[in-house]
């Protein structure tokens, strides 16, 4: 994981969320970049293996009583979410989680709908 990092940073990418399962046979590392093009590029060439998933980024201005409205407006929209994890920075000084749905345009709809401030690649790149 080191050298990625070191690899990401020699390239002004910075990591913004990061989340790593490791089981007796492999492990696997998410990462949230400030670059994602790059990234692939970078990765493509120095042999990392890697896959892409599409996120949802939302601003937490009040994370207790927003998460609960959160997870609530999945479930009604029956949207199941597989992984989620806050990113390490704090964009416009807010928390900001991270969430990788089945489904990403209902539950961009649906947390649009409940007023959850979205963020943008260009909201928490630099």
């Amino acid at each position: 994981m080191l050298d990625v990092v070191k690899l990401l940073n020699a390239h002004h990418v910075d990591v913004l969320a990061l989340s790593i399962s490791e089981s007796t046979d492999s492990a696997i590392a998410r990462i949230v970049v400030s670059d994602p093009d790059r990234v692939e590029m970078l990765f493509g060439e120095h042999d990392v293996a890697f896959g892409v998933c599409k996120m949802i980024l939302v601003e937490m201005m009040e994370v207790a009583g927003q998460l609960s409205k959160l997870l609530a407006a999945l479930l009604m929209a029956e949207v199941n979410v597989h992984f989620t994890y806050p990113l390490l920075t704090r964009p416009r000084g807010f928390a900001a989680l991270a969430l990788h749905v089945d489904d990403t345009d209902c539950a961009t709809s649906v947390l649009l709908g409940e007023g959850f401030k979205l963020l943008s690649q260009s909201d928490i790149s630099r």
